[in-house]
């Protein structure tokens, strides 16, 4: 007999920022490379990571990552102080960088970061251009959810 072979249906994500697509009207997305420490790759593997408020500044030629809390394991080791919010620098291409640097300085706009994600064996970020939402454009979004939704519901018993 064959053997069955396995489906590997890992989810290589490992943390998404919900709450920057309420704040924010998403446009283009890149990918990024995050320079970690070790035993920040430990607590990323446990996803002991929160993205609620962080965003994307640009300084000297060079991203980085601000607001991200990645918070240390207790078995991290001791020699080592671990700040759980520093500022991880993020490896972008410089024509990324360039573009990104000017979207930023048109008015309303900033870099969010989106999700946190496994690629092979390296943690990738995806950080997007956002301009931010006022509250009437937040309600309009809430009740434009609630209407596909009710609008599912509707089709879903009249089909029965």
């Amino acid at each position: 007999m064959a053997k069955a072979k396995k489906n590997k249906t890992t989810d290589n994500t490992i943390v998404v920022n919900k709450k920057a697509r309420h704040d924010y009207f998403l446009g283009d997305s890149y990918e990024a490379g995050i320079a970690l420490l070790g035993w920040e790759v430990k607590s990323l593997r446990e996803k002991k990571v929160q993205l609620v408020d962080s965003h994307v500044i640009i300084k000297n030629g060079e991203a980085y990552l601000l607001g991200a809390q990645i918070n240390p394991l207790d078995t991290a080791s001791t020699h080592i102080i671990a700040d759980p919010t520093r500022t991880r620098k993020l490896l972008l291409h410089a024509k990324e960088l360039a573009r990104i640097f000017a979207s930023i300085q048109q008015k309303g706009n900033t870099c969010v970061c989106t999700r946190l994600y496994w690629k092979n064996h390296l943690v990738k970020c995806e950080i997007v251009l956002a301009k931010g939402k006022q509250d009437h454009d937040k309600r309009a979004s809430l009740k434009e959810r609630e209407w596909n939704l009710e609008k599912q519901r509707t089709v879903r018993t009249g089909n029965r």
